[in-house]
């Protein structure tokens, strides 16, 4: 059960102080483009709450939000930073969803997300650091001004626009068609078996970092998913954990080489083969009940953004910058509509 005295009230989400990282390149007209990714976001919040109470204009549809350990691992030295700086548990709450700003049945291809939240976090201003990631290695829009065309094709209910502008093939963005469609076509049974990842760069002290979520072997194999449900993702992650608990290993991906691994551009994969992702951390999502009204609410009421951080682990580049003006718009305005206090959580 969620108990309600335990959040902090917050009047805003509250950002660090202005940080450009040595390695960003920040275009000039960015500033720009995100300010009209934040209208048309807002504009777009705004026009479907009409129809019922206000939503997230993307991962709206959540399959769940779970309470969990993160246990940071005894790490070398070199590694130990920011977050990992020491070994220590962090109380969590993980958001699973689809990636679509529509609800829809889980059977169509769709992107999937996992959210942390850990709580506890003294060095941070929200008093919580988020991981936010999706099921893929990399993202399908390079940088702000193409965000800019993405909104406006995603408003006209019309996304192939974005990668295919016309007639003239020199406008196609194929590179980041491909990645769409890759990530349209994973097949997903148990948001609790499967890799997450950042996609995009963050600080990792004086270097970057990607990270990543893999669901850890399980030497006992849950009930056999089910797959023509319209929630069959939820029922199977409750099926999972009534069955037995679920684990995470989480890992980061130091940046090794800034020509092959970019941080202006979250569509490049950095290589794996250069750069292992080494682990840092477990995650435990013991047995438990979360397919609940009250705790589907409480889920619902929860903000994440990448910005929700210590300053040894800020979001770095251009998505990143964006996401930073989208992900408070879109909290600011539904709590607003909603008539929810935006807060953060504080424990259990």
């Amino acid at each position: 059960m969620v108990k309600k005295g335990f959040l902090l009230s917050l009047g805003l989400i509250v950002f660090f102080p202005a940080y450009t990282f040595s390695n960003e390149l920040v275009p000039a007209n960015e500033a720009v483009a995100i300010q009209q990714i934040a209208q048309i976001v807002e504009e777009n919040i705004r026009t479907e709450a009409k129809n019922g109470s206000a939503h997230r204009d993307a991962h709206f549809k959540a399959h769940g939000c779970v309470k969990a350990q993160f246990r940071v691992l005894q790490l070398p030295k070199e590694i130990s930073i920011g977050i990992f700086a020491e070994a220590r548990e962090y109380p969590a709450w993980i958001r699973y969803s689809n990636g679509s700003g529509k609800v829809q049945n889980d059977s169509v291809g769709d992107g999937r997300g996992m959210a942390i939240k850990l709580m506890g976090v003294e060095r941070s201003q929200s008093g919580t650091q988020d991981f936010v990631m999706v099921n893929h290695p990399v993202f399908f829009v390079k940088n702000a001004a193409d965000y800019v065309e993405f909104q406006k094709a995603i408003v006209e209910d019309s996304p192939i626009k974005f990668f295919l502008p016309g007639a003239n093939p020199l406008n196609f963005r194929l590179h980041e068609l491909a990645i769409a469609t890759a990530i349209r076509s994973r097949k997903v049974d148990d948001p609790l078996d499967i890799q997450y990842w950042s996609a995009t760069p963050y600080r990792f002290g004086d270097t970057a970092m990607k990270f990543s979520a893999r669901a850890c072997d399980k030497p006992v194999k849950p009930p056999s998913a089910e797959t023509t449900s319209p929630n069959f993702l939820r029922e199977n992650m409750q099926k999972h954990l009534d069955h037995g608990d679920a684990c995470f290993d989480f890992m980061v991906q130091l940046r090794k080489h800034a020509a092959e691994m970019p941080i202006e551009d979250p569509t490049v994969e950095w290589s794996e083969k250069d750069s292992p992702f080494i682990p840092v951390a477990k995650i435990t999502i013991s047995s438990q009940q979360f397919n609940t009204p009250e705790q589907l609410k409480f889920c619902e009421d929860l903000s994440f953004t990448p910005w929700h951080a210590v300053l040894d682990h800020q979001p770095l580049g251009g998505i990143n910058r964006v996401r930073k003006a989208v992900y408070e718009t879109s909290s600011r305005i539904r709590h607003e509509l909603n008539g929810v206090e935006r807060r953060e959580p504080i424990g259990f």
